[in-house]
């Protein structure tokens, strides 16, 4: 499974540039204002000061998105990431959008699946888009609560990302995001991407042709997590019109976990 990873750390580091562009879209559009609001949301209420003790995780932290809005609104933020040219390209972004409070983040590398930290390390954990692109998706869910105070949350945003090379229905509806995209004349996200490569780690990983949320609030469950909350329209009030064409078939979900 090892190989697997390290195909995956390949693809992505291919991507750091275009996924970073994406990031820089998101960073100048309203997905800024509402991503800080849905995070913020998940933490619950909190002081200034309590700002500034919050212990955050973001895992899979990518080009660093999470992070910046994060740092730049007084948090402080660990980011990890398995591909090193997305946490390089994650700092000299910090470094380009904040400025000073870059300082707030700071960035390792390492593997969301065999996390180095001690038990309950973090108040929150924070991941987007990662956790259908692991080996070990399990494994992971459970590093992840294992480092989770408690009392702490744990927001994941996910989608069913390639399902389509599952179900011919869902190929259907993936095609015709694919003609949306193109009749007005918008970025389609897909052709900035080696499809063939990632489709190939995709028939690998366990994800693609599991039915979430479902299959996440099963996994908790079983790895002892009591208070588990799943919303399937966060996707309306984080996507831009431009996601929202594009990914139309896979919609985003987000599960809320608090650990007891």
């Amino acid at each position: 499974m090892d190989k697997l990873l390290d195909e995956i750390e390949s693809y992505w580091s291919t991507r750091a540039e275009g996924y970073s562009e994406v990031n820089e879209k998101e960073l100048k559009g309203i997905q800024k204002k509402a991503w800080l609001e849905t995070l913020e949301g998940g933490f619950g209420g909190l002081s200034t000061e309590a700002k500034e003790q919050l212990k955050i995780l973001d895992i899979g932290t990518g080009p660093g998105f999470f992070p910046m809005i994060l740092a730049e609104a007084g948090y402080h933020v660990t980011a990890v990431d398995y591909t090193p040219e997305m946490l390089e390209k994650a700092a000299e972004n910090a470094a380009k959008f904040i400025g000073e409070k870059k300082e707030r983040i700071t960035f390792k590398r390492m593997d969301a699946q065999a996390l180095e930290f001690e038990d309950e390390s973090f108040d929150v954990i924070i991941s987007r888009n990662l956790t259908w692109n692991l080996p070990h998706p399990e494994m992971a869910y459970k590093e992840w609560l294992r480092v989770l105070k408690k009392g702490g949350k744990l927001l994941n945003f996910d989608a069913n990302w390639y399902g389509y090379l599952y179900d011919d229905e869902k190929r259907k509806a993936y095609e015709n995001d694919r003609k949306n995209v193109e009749k007005v004349s918008l970025d389609d996200h897909y052709l900035c991407t080696d499809i063939d490569r990632m489709e190939k780690i995709a028939l690998q990983v366990p994800l693609s042709e599991t039915k979430r949320p479902g299959w996440d609030v099963k996994v908790l469950e079983g790895l002892g997590a009591k208070k588990i909350e799943v919303n399937e329209d966060i996707w309306q009030k984080v996507w831009s019109e431009e996601e929202k064409l594009n990914y139309g078939s896979t919609p985003m979900f987000m599960v809320e976990v608090e650990k007891e």
